[in-house]
């Protein structure tokens, strides 16, 4: 079962991802270093580094869906 604590909502827009809100200093429509081409990778099992630019908060991406990254950490 994954864990729900690990996992944050996001959206893909323009090119982009974008989280609502930062689970970390609550800044809103953050968009993420990771692009839509690269959640096929971590999907594959490959890690990918998400640096929050509002606060340079930094967390590993290890798995996707359509509307959840989760992380290997949790951030609830």
């Amino acid at each position: 079962m994954i864990p729900f604590a690990n996992t944050w909502p996001y959206d893909k827009q323009m090119g982009g991802i974008y989280v609502h809100e930062c689970p970390f200093c609550g800044a809103g429509n953050v968009m993420l270093n990771i692009k839509p081409s690269e959640l096929k990778a971590v999907n594959e099992g490959r890690k990918k580094l998400v640096v929050f630019p509002c606060c340079s908060s930094r967390l590993n991406v290890i798995e996707t869906d359509n509307d959840y990254l989760r992380f290997d950490h949790p951030v609830r």
